[in-house]
């Protein structure tokens, strides 16, 4: 058997980087201790390993684990706590959900469904495969899996229809458009509901952490306003600044039900599919107000899905994404915990916030949203991004008397936003991008315009709304 490849020269600026804060702890700020410092030194080493990647990001999380037990500084048995928490398991049974989608054929069939009504013209095709995207989100915590595994297939399906391929140079046709067309897309439905991409979940325990209590509810209430007004826009913009060659597809509507015939009626998985995805929801939309646990309502609808044979065990044991997801996410909130636990944290804030004292809360939040979100373009992965930074950019917006809820969902939403930054910022743009469809200079340079677009309206008219809920 071949060893598995691991390239280690990537291991090179995590290791020298977190060996030189681990040893210049003689010279930390005052203040700070000895462990604080040397956990730092580990969860940052860790962080940079995310971003350059040596292994796999799970395998990145384990290592920095093992070092800070073996190295004494935390103790075995609370490390392996950090497997134990509501969130993780959420984001584990929203991974099994979203596989009753790809198995069953339910999502594709939403998809053709939404072509067939809504694909006349080029612009109504991204429209309805935005819209796809946003039906399957709040139990997809996988937006990658939305984006490559149910919509990229379809894309690519009618840009081939079109005659659009980025081999023989005619990506521009209809291809181009669609892709990057569902790339934006899909982060404005990551940011719609706190179930659909892993980060926002992330964001959610540590707010929890610093006495903030985010549900599903006031998530979904938050960016309501700023998340329609997001899908409406982003593609007719981005058909103004990036229009496809073909504006008119009377094909789609045809190519849709020949596929839609092909797969026949409504099987009954599909059928017990969209029944248990409609009480999730449900049951999710109601959880605050019953006092139900969202992570119960998640193994319910598992369950379910076991029960009914849509799911197999063999499938939710064969679900990588999930378990990978449990290690990586549960490690990495261990680590950024521990820095909360060693008043690292407490002491950042409490040293900025003195030198902003007198500074109006509101330019102190406008700054934390604006350097949270320009900075990713340093990040390849929403995740070690939001891990990294939202904890201490949140203490700092509380210390500067931010309101609590308008501060943690203000930064909680700008992580799925700030992926609309480069190529390699996130899972859905690594799949869209590297399908060819989009060169590199359109990709950036759209992107730089439409973040532009995304700060206005979340943050600007964000604040707006969040004074029409009552958060401020």
């Amino acid at each position: 058997m071949a060893l598995e490849k691991i390239k280690y020269k990537k291991f090179l600026w995590p290791v020298v980087i977190g060996l030189l804060l681990w040893f210049s702890s003689p010279i930390r700020p005052e203040g700070v201790t000895i462990a604080a410092w040397h956990i730092l030194a580990i969860f940052v080493a860790t962080i940079i390993a995310c971003i350059t990647q040596p292994l796999p990001i799970a395998g990145v999380a384990l290592i920095g684990m093992t070092i800070t037990v073996v190295l004494g500084i935390v103790p075995m048995e609370e490390a392996v706590t950090a497997f134990g928490t509501n969130v993780v398991w959420l984001i584990a049974m929203a991974y099994f959900l979203s596989r009753g989608f790809i198995k069953t054929g339910f999502g594709r069939r939403v998809a053709l469904i939404f072509v067939r009504l809504f694909g006349k013209r080029t612009l109504g095709l991204a429209y309805s495969l935005i819209g796809v995207d946003l039906l399957t989100a709040p139990a997809t915590p996988s937006n990658t899996a939305r984006a490559g595994g149910i919509i990229f297939p379809i894309i690519d399906s009618l840009a081939e229809t079109f005659g659009s391929h980025p081999k023989d140079g005619t990506e521009r046709k209809i291809g181009s458009f669609l892709v990057y067309s569902e790339f934006q897309g899909d982060i404005i439905t990551s940011a719609m509901f706190l179930t659909a991409m892993a980060p926002n979940l992330v964001a959610v325990e540590m707010a929890a952490k610093a006495g903030v209590h985010i549900t599903w509810v006031s998530w979904f209430l938050t960016a309501l306003v700023p998340g329609i007004i997001s899908l409406i826009c982003v593609p007719y913009i981005i058909y103004k600044l990036y229009p496809p060659e073909v504006k008119e597809t009377p094909n789609a509507k045809g190519w849709a039900e020949k596929e839609l015939a092909e797969m026949g009626p409504m099987s009954k998985a599909e059928k017990l599919m969209c029944a248990i995805f409609g009480l999730a929801l449900f049951l999710w939309i109601i959880s605050s107000f019953i006092g139900l646990d969202a992570t119960l309502v998640a193994f319910i609808a598992v369950s379910l899905l076991l029960l009914t044979g849509v799911l197999s065990t063999s499938d939710i044991l064969k679900e990588t994404g999930a378990w990978n997801t449990v290690i990586w996410f549960s490690i990495l909130i261990f680590l950024a915990n521990q820095l909360t636990k060693f008043g690292l944290i407490k002491w950042l804030s409490t040293s900025i916030g003195s030198a902003l004292h007198g500074v109006n809360w509101i330019w102190v939040l406008i700054a934390l949203f604006i350097f949270y979100f320009y900075t990713h373009y340093l990040f390849a992965s929403g995740t070690a991004h939001v891990t990294a930074m939202y904890a201490a950019l949140l203490a700092v917006a509380l210390a500067a008397g931010v309101p609590h809820m308008l501060a943690a969902m203000m930064l909680a939403l700008c992580g799925p936003l700030f992926s609309s930054t480069t190529h390699y910022a996130s899972g859905p743009a690594t799949v869209l991008f590297g399908a060819g469809y989009v060169k590199q200079s359109d990709w950036w340079r759209l992107n730089a315009i439409i973040g532009v677009f995304y700060i206005i309206v979340w943050l600007g008219g964000g604040l707006l709304w969040t004074k029409v809920l009552g958060m401020w």
